[in-house]
């Protein structure tokens, strides 16, 4: 039986894999997808979407508790950990539906199955009902990621979880252990830790979320540190001893270890890209540390062949791969794409303070030799803030002292990944401080912190 032929074949359904197959049958090509498990990939249903909706529960939680300060009455306050569960499944759930929906109205050839790569324009696929092979001049790879196990360390979804295990807890942690403060580790953290749990957070590098700049980075451990959790930097987790319902950390920091106890562990210290049983080495893709090697648009050296998103490597952001899906498929389809700069991609991190950012921290930007300024603007400055009971966070803005060109933009606060988009446009439309001091901002919005941290940067700040 001759294989199927396609214009495009995509490897994965995840916010990299279906979106590439969505443009690429916008621009006319005939295309198949191939997912092994979920339509959506992780992001939708074990990312993204579903820890964004146990963090509403919590923050909602969060607020009855404050009811008030706001001059509400709430009374016996108290959650279902089962249902703020289910809520979350059922949106991810939704979702992931919705994504069957496109496929068919874009009508892009679904494949349930594991597929291989077995030679240059060839996809085997291992389904229910067999092998099926599909042959194409171009094969894009947007097979993900999976969380990082460490040795000793290693889940078992009883003491120690993954995201995974985080994502549908068979019961509320008393107390909790999170091994890694980037936006996974920190994001549970903070869920658990408002729902209750007496929380422990250890990382490795000397500040928590070490990829932020260090002034929000400080910024957020200290509203961490406030809500209750303990904070150790510097410090390695070296084993877990596992005894009936309790775990033993062995944690070093700064030549001691101590011994700390704990009814729950999550593992949140990085992640693998799946670029295992493709074949991939066979046909001379590069890989390294478990990621493709990949030019500017995405090419993996291998002629027709692409690699998108987390197995592309850094940054791991949803976003970042449903961008580079649109770019291959239109470059797939003979246009010619602006490539990506990563250094424009915001990060978001929905931990309570939130904290997002995008460009370059103050301290890259002297690291990269550029004369900076940097303006700063407090909510406790903004009457919006102060109406909503959401007066701690701080906005920061970096500029090129020379040219005015905004180098970096990083906040930490009340809805601040909502916000950052507006720095991101700037830089897009290489926007200089100027323009920005001349746009006028509504009032009374969060946003207007965003003009005041820029009119501060060359000392014009109106409310402070």
């Amino acid at each position: 039986m001759a294989a199927k032929s396609f214009d495009m074949i995509v490897i994965g359904a995840g916010p990299g894999g279906y979106v590439a197959a969505i443009r690429g049958a916008q621009l006319g090509l005939s295309v198949a997808i191939v997912e092994r498990e979920h339509m959506g990939g992780i992001c939708l249903n074990w990312g993204c979407i579903p820890t964004k909706a146990l963090l509403r529960s919590a923050e909602v939680f969060h607020l009855m508790h404050r009811a008030k300060e706001f001059g509400l009455k709430a009374d016996g306050i108290g959650y279902d950990l089962d249902a703020v569960v289910q809520r979350s499944r059922g949106v991810a759930k939704q979702l992931s539906g919705g994504i069957g929906h496109l496929m068919k109205k874009n009508k892009i050839t679904v494949f349930m199955g594991e597929a291989t790569l077995p030679k240059k324009g060839t996809v085997s696929i291992k389904t229910d009902k067999g092998t099926e092979e599909l042959s194409s001049k171009a094969i894009v790879l947007a097979t993900g990621a999976r969380a990082r196990e460490l040795p000793g360390l290693e889940a078992d979804g009883d003491l120690v979880w993954t995201y995974k295990h985080a994502l549908m807890p068979k019961r509320m942690p008393k107390k909790l252990l999170v091994i890694g403060s980037g936006a996974i580790g920190i994001e549970f953290a903070s869920f658990f830790n408002t729902l209750g749990a007496d929380t422990t957070v250890v990382e490795v590098m000397d500040r928590v979320l070490p990829v932020e700049d260090a002034e929000i980075s400080a910024f957020a451990k200290k509203a961490f540190v406030k809500q209750g959790m303990k904070i150790m930097e510097k410090s390695t987790v070296k084993k877990l001893d596992r005894a009936a319902g309790k775990v033993t950390a062995h944690i070093e920091a700064g030549g001691k270890t101590e011994t700390l106890d704990f009814d729950t562990v999550i593992s949140a210290v990085g992640i693998v890209g799946n670029v295992e049983n493709l074949g991939l080495e066979a046909l001379g893709v590069k890989i390294d540390r478990t990621h493709v090697v990949t030019d500017e648009y995405c090419r993996t050296g291998v002629d027709g062949l692409y690699a998108i998103g987390d197995i592309a490597g850094a940054p791991w952001l949803a976003h970042k791969a449903s961008h580079e899906g649109v770019m291959v498929a239109e470059l797939i389809a003979g246009k010619h794409p602006h490539p990506i700069k990563p250094n424009s991609i915001a990060g978001c991190t929905y931990c309570h303070p939130q904290v997002a950012s995008v460009g370059l921290t103050e301290a890259k930007a002297k690291e990269a030799g550029y004369d900076i300024r940097v303006g700063r603007f407090p909510f406790i400055g903004n009457g919006k803030a102060i109406a909503l009971g959401e007066s701690e966070g701080l906005i920061k803005t970096v500029f090129d002292a020379k040219t005015g060109e905004l180098l970096g933009a990083h906040m930490v606060g009340a809805e601040v990944t909502e916000l950052i988009q507006g720095y991101v446009v700037g830089r897009s439309l290489e926007t200089t401080e100027g323009e920005l001091m001349e746009t006028v901002f509504p009032h009374p919005t969060l946003s207007e912190m965003m003009h005041e941290a820029v009119l501060d940067a060359y000392g014009r700040a109106l409310h402070m």
